[in-house]
Order: structure tokens, then C-alpha cells, then sequence
């Protein structure tokens, strides 16, 4: 079924995302001081293909033990350049694809699953795309971890 809907949102708009991603990440590539955030665009864009089958998960989900002050700081600090430079647009972008998408009956999931990427649009520094299965394996490895 995954593969159904991946090939389903690639064909109703995905590829118009998933190319938008694709530059983002080229220009973050060509800008010096946009180049830590090429990590982040190179992990929404393969969400951005393949939504269903993987989730963007913090890495403080994936690896609790290596929470630093700093590198918090730093995430936000480069997810208020990400926002003014990139995300607002790309954020628009799967919103309009999430929209035109819920018009017709079929394209429905694809949609919802546009605004949940736009959502991740707006703010992607410290996620990175895994398969559901680790995603929802963390959580509950962090949920035992946090009320023993």
C-alpha cells in the first residue's frame, strides 16, 4: 500500500515538492553560509518522494544521550535562517500541493501528508527521514526510558 501512495503523490504534484526540495538543497549547497543546512534539506527531500513508509524524527528522539546546550542553539539559530531564506516557501509550496490534492477523493492521503511535510518545512534542522519502524522503536525506547 505504501508503494501505491508514494507512486500516488509522486504523480499528483509530489515531483513539483520533491524538485523544490532538490534546489533548495542546491542552492544551500552554493551559499556558504547556508551549507549546514544542506543536511536538512537533503532528508526532507527524500520525505518529500517518499513520504509514506517514513517519518522525519528529531535527533534527540533517535539518540537522547547526546542532547548538547549548544548544538540546541545552533539548531535554532540555523532553523531562523532556514525559515527567512527557505521555509516559508516551501511551506507555501506544500500547501497549495496539499490542497490541490484534497480536491479530488483520491489524492486525499497524499494531501494530508503534504501539510504534514509543511509543517516539517518550516522548521527542519536536527530531523532526520527514517522508516516508520525506527521512528515509532525510539519512541517507545524513550516513553521506557523516561518512566522507569
Amino acid at each position: 500500500m505504501r508503494t501505491v501512495l508514494n507512486i500516488l503523490n509522486f504523480v499528483l504534484g509530489g515531483f513539483a515538492t520533491t524538485f523544490a526540495w532538490l534546489f533548495a538543497t542546491l542552492v544551500s549547497i552554493v551559499f556558504i553560509f547556508t551549507l549546514p543546512l544542506t543536511r536538512s534539506c537533503w532528508e526532507i527531500t527524500k520525505l518529500s518522494l517518499i513520504p509514506y513508509g517514513n517519518e522525519a524524527v528529531h535527533v534527540n528522539e533517535l539518540n537522547p544521550g547526546n542532547k548538547n546546550i549548544l548544538m540546541n542553539t545552533g539548531g535554532t539559530l540555523l532553523n531562523i535562517l532556514w525559515l527567512v531564506f527557505f521555509g516559508w516557501w516551501l511551506c507555501l509550496m506544500h500547501i497549495v500541493a496539499g490542497v490541490t490534492q484534497c480536491i479530488t477523493i483520491i489524492g486525499i492521503p497524499v494531501g494530508i501528508a503534504n501539510f504534514k511535510i509543511a509543517a516539517i518545512a518550516l522548521w527542519p534542522v536536527g530531523r532526520r527521514v527514517v522508516p516508520v519502524e525506527v521512528a515509532q522503536a525510539a519512541r517507545e525506547a524513550n516513553a521506557r526510558r523516561r518512566f522507569q
